[in-house]
């Protein structure tokens, strides 16, 4: 396996560190010099650049939110001239402005280096055909996982999202062996296999990279048995550059190196700010080391998780994110994630994994209602059984009652993205 290692995953801890702290150096005086927003944030910490002189100092730093780069929308956060910039990506902006990000020729470069490094740990090889069903367009998974699977060596099917059927036609006739594709939209591939009456463990895929949306270990577990594959995690933001900051090795599954060598992370308390040590858990805070077009310090991605030694390769792992520090439902003083909630209708016979949770107000009191599609052919008693057992193992894991419905197969809306998991009714109501 070593010999396929590139030049910065074969560097020693001591040689990835001393790099690091020579990009961070440098992206920090890059930042400050030229955009104005960072250069008003130090100033205002009372910080410059050069009073970074260890690894450790970046915690003095300001965070980056997200709010900052709307407030800066839609090029006040860009680091290099407007005809510098190569590409430019942006968020869906569902909820007020959009994100937008920019890229240099170099960002692009690198951005496709760490994705193919990403599609070759997770066991893609050159010659392999990529099925990249990610969207293209603004959002960056598409055209990340692209010219990634592409710098590897690939050649790309380039799906995009949607037109289900079609995509399971084009799996069977064009024979990848690669998927990349969020986990919900993997789940409505195989139930179209399905619905065709074609086994989904006779395709030609191998390895599924899922990314963009949190998913758990039974997700992963239904997908390997369903599809016969290797399923492996893959992470990025479009607000640090994409997919392709983190991938799960194929050969350990135990979680994702980050790319240490471009991304610099720490994990800190999502109340206080506070940074915390390797090991527990809280909110992802990245810098980025090598980008040109929109370098970004300290960006809280809202991700939970928690970091880990390397095992697979020097860099440092962050565990699987089940849940977003802005994902999660307060409901009756008791914290939930969908992830909980996803765990229980995977483990409940009679129910496909698809299922979405419905926030309503009944009177001064707010209410969860659990939806959770039916398996084919399950008969009434089997739904009955299903919902009392959601229902019972909520409570009981969770120490929420929470009402449930069963429904029909192929009745909740289906994803072609990152799943909207959560229906909060309680303002209409």
């Amino acid at each position: 396996m070593t010999e396929l290692l590139d030049t910065g995953e074969r560097l020693g801890r001591g040689e990835l560190e001393a790099l690091q702290l020579e990009r961070l150096r440098t992206t920090l005086r890059h930042a400050y010099e030229n955009v104005g927003f960072y250069r008003a944030a130090f100033d205002k910490a009372g910080l410059r650049p050069e009073d970074c002189r260890t690894l450790a100092d970046l915690s003095r730093f300001p965070f980056t939110v997200k709010a900052d780069l709307r407030d800066n929308y839609p090029f006040g956060m860009f680091a290099v001239p407007e005809d510098r910039v190569r590409r430019i990506h942006a968020s869906s902006g569902t909820t007020g402005r959009p994100t937008v990000v920019g890229y240099t020729e170099r960002d692009l470069d690198t951005w496709a280096d760490v994705v193919a490094r990403s599609i070759r740990a997770a066991g893609g090889r050159p010659g392999h055909k990529a099925h990249v069903a990610y969207g293209y367009g603004l959002f960056t998974g598409g055209l990340g996982a692209h010219y990634g699977a592409e710098r590897l060596g690939c050649t790309v099917i380039p799906a995009s999202g949607g037109m289900t059927a079609r995509q399971v036609q084009l799996i069977q006739d064009f024979r990848p062996e690669i998927i990349m594709i969020t986990p919900s939209y993997m789940l409505t591939l195989l139930d179209e296999f399905e619905r065709q009456g074609v086994d989904p463990r006779t395709t030609s895929l191998k390895v599924g990279i899922f990314g963009a949306e949190p998913w758990t270990e039974l997700m992963r577990q239904e997908i390997e048995e369903r599809f016969a594959i290797d399923a492996v995690d893959i992470y990025g933001l479009s607000e640090v550059m994409g997919p392709g900051v983190a991938q799960e090795c194929v050969e350990t599954k135990d979680g994702l190196h980050i790319w240490e060598d471009h991304f610099y992370p720490e994990v800190v308390d999502p109340f206080t700010g506070e940074v915390l040590p390797d090991g527990e858990e809280g909110e992802l805070v990245l810098t980025s080391l090598t980008k040109e077009a929109m370098p970004v310090i300290r960006y809280r991605t809202r991700d939970l998780t928690r970091l880990l030694p390397g095992t697979a390769r020097v860099f440092r792992r962050m565990e699987k994110v089940t849940g977003r520090s802005d994902d999660m439902v307060i409901l009756r003083g008791v914290n939930l994630f969908p992830t909980q909630i996803e765990e229980i209708v995977l483990r409940t016979p009679g129910v496909a994994p698809h299922f979405q949770l419905r926030l309503t107000r009944e009177g001064r009191m707010d209410a969860l209602t659990v939806r959770a599609e039916a398996r084919a052919g399950a008969t009434t008693a089997e739904r009955e059984a299903a919902g009392r057992s959601i229902a019972q193992a909520v409570k009981d894991g969770v120490g929420l009652s929470v009402g449930v419905e069963i429904v029909d197969p192929e009745t909740l809306e289906r994803s072609v993205g990152k799943i909207r998991r959560i229906v909060d009714l309680r303002e209409a109501g």
